[in-house]
Order: C-alpha cells, then structure tokens, then sequence
C-alpha cells in the first residue's frame, strides 16, 4: 500500500510540474520535440530509478537532477545547441509585453556556457533555492554562489553590450 501511495504522489508531481519540465528541457535544446522527448525519458528513467529517490530527499530536486542531466546527455549526443527563432520564442513566452526584451536576454543567456546558464535557469527560470540547484548539478553551494555571481555578470555585460 506505500508503494501505491508514493506512486500516486510522484504521478501527481509530474502532472503538476509537467509544463516546467517542459520549459527546462527546452530551455537547452531549443526544439519542441526534443525537448518532449527529454521529459519523457526523463520520466521513464525516474520510474526506473524511483527506489533510489532517498527519505528526505526532494522528489522536485531529484527530477530536476534528472532532466537536467538528460538535456545535457542529449546535446553532448547530437552536439547541437540552436538559437530560438523569434517566432518561436514568442510562442512560449505567454503574455509578455516585451518580447524584444526577451530575445535579447535569451540570445545573450545562450552565449554563456553551458556551468552559468545552468545555474541561472534553475535560479531564476525554475525558482530553485541554491541548495537545490547545487543538489541538481552535483556542484558545493559556494560553487554555486560563485558561479552564479559570475554568470549574472557575464549576463549584465552581454546585455549591456547588445544595447548599443
């Protein structure tokens, strides 16, 4: 009856956080049909993997983990990051005002490497706490503060630098 329970639980958080995973994945491979993909390997891997999930461990942290690392095995198997095309972008950005604004910030996040952008989309994309993006990325919470510093500046000086 626990194994039901816990089963229950984790279909409800897929369900639930199924448009954030979506919005991850996507966020590195920059294909709508990849970027499915990587969520519905992400899945089949968590059912395989669920006895692994450790008492107090966050499920949410876990599955980042996963998607994450999924999204990263992907592009290091087809060796391709593409940029978002405008009408793309706008499709998946809902209800913003500035789209170019947007654009900007995004062609500018895709210049990063991949250490720092990793760390601002589950900092700031996927409202992670630090601890939780240090967790995902099997990386010490001062790393992550440094690197995050780091990358928010490289971030200011590309927009910066775009503006003019």
């Amino acid at each position: 009856m626990k194994k039901n329970k816990t089963e229950d639980i984790f279909i409800q958080f897929i369900v639930e956080n199924k448009e954030n995973f979506y919005r991850l994945a996507f966020s590195y491979v920059k294909n709508a049909e990849d970027a499915l993909d990587i969520v519905q390997e992400s899945i089949e891997k968590t059912i395989a993997k669920k006895a692994s999930l450790k008492d107090g461990q966050s499920i949410k942290s876990w599955f980042y983990k996963i998607v994450v690392n999924t999204s990263l095995d992907f592009l290091r198997k087809h060796k391709k990051m593409s940029l978002v095309d405008e009408e793309a972008l706008e499709y998946f950005i809902s209800g913003e005002n500035d789209v170019y604004q947007d654009i900007d910030l995004q062609r500018s996040l895709d210049e990063l490497p991949m250490k720092f952008k990793s760390i601002i989309i589950l900092r700031f994309f996927e409202d992670l706490q630090i601890d939780e993006v240090a967790e995902i990325l099997h990386e010490n919470t001062n790393t992550i503060k440094t690197r995050l510093y780091k990358a928010l500046k490289l971030l200011r000086i590309k927009m910066n630098g775009s503006s003019f």
